[in-house]
């Protein structure tokens, strides 16, 4: 794995401001800030440039948000955990550990050409904080194939071992925010897609990769397959008070992105399960 460098610490920023402030400093900030302010005034594309992308980028934007989960969640007992990205840039993990979260994913790649500067320090500060901890890779179909993709991902931070603490990387496949939704493919094409880099990640690592969508993505793009629910764990992501409808093969969901704008850095997360199954599931 290469070396990855770190990012200024930018743990006071949220998701509703990573396209205005990406790269915008001091006095530029300032004036952009006027200038959107000012009615009508004109607006700077929402189209991200590449490498851009994060976990859950067109949920709200295609799914609306819902209300809070409730306090106690949906399950009886659930456990609290985080996604984060470059967007993020050096995380302070022991803040995120007193509130409560105990997993954490760390984006490490999209598609070929992309790898988060912050991953090492977002990767082993989650770790060392005593969390259970993976990489997730954000999926770009129209890019390269999926085999090629699961092998980007997996010399580039996706990879696992049986420590215990280490959880098996996750496939991030929803709307793709710099065009077509489903990148030119639909149906068996998509699921083609999919099969070939969770079947190449799996003969990589011997894991079955997790699957992370929402189900309005997983209707249009895959017609919503019911061929991966037997093998690969859901992640699935739906802003509201419950998971609602699951895609096709899923009878549960092992774990649910329930809100982009939690009260600590980054996305937030419930894993399906008390801590024991966390980590379970990271044992395999």
């Amino acid at each position: 794995m290469p070396v990855h460098r770190s990012a200024t610490p930018r743990t006071d920023r949220t998701r509703c401001t990573r396209r205005t402030r990406l790269g915008v400093t001091g006095a530029a900030l300032a004036a952009l800030s006027l200038l959107l302010a000012l009615p009508g005034a004109a607006r700077a594309t929402d189209t991200p440039a590449r490498g851009e992308a994060y976990m859950g980028i067109g949920v709200a934007a295609h799914d609306g948000v819902g209300s809070p989960p409730p306090a106690n969640g949906v399950a009886a007992v659930q456990t609290e955990g985080v996604d984060v990205s470059g967007h993020q840039g050096n995380v302070a993990w022991s803040t995120l550990w007193n509130s409560g979260v105990r997993w954490a994913y760390t984006k490490a790649t999209e598609g070929t050409y992309y790898t988060n500067p912050s991953f090492a320090q977002q990767y082993n500060g989650s770790y060392n904080v005593g969390m259970i901890r993976g990489a997730y890779h954000f999926a770009t179909p129209d890019t390269t194939n999926g085999a090629t993709q699961a092998n980007y991902f997996v010399d580039h931070g996706g990879g696992w071992s049986k420590d215990g603490k280490t959880l098996p990387g996750v496939l991030d496949i929803e709307w793709n925010p710099y065009g077509d939704a489903c990148y030119g493919k639909a149906g068996a094409a998509m699921v083609t897609w999919i099969r070939d880099f969770v079947n190449q990640y799996k003969a990589r690592t011997g894991r079955d990769a997790v699957i992370y969508t929402a189900t309005s993505w997983w209707t249009q793009c895959t017609g919503n397959s019911a061929a991966f629910g037997a093998t690969n764990p859901l992640w699935i992501a739906r802003y509201a008070s419950a998971p609602g409808t699951l895609p096709a093969g899923w009878g549960t969901q092992t774990m649910w992105q329930y809100t982009s704008t939690g009260p600590t850095v980054g996305d937030h997360d419930k894993f399906n399960g008390a801590l024991d199954r966390v980590v379970a599931l990271a044992n395999g």
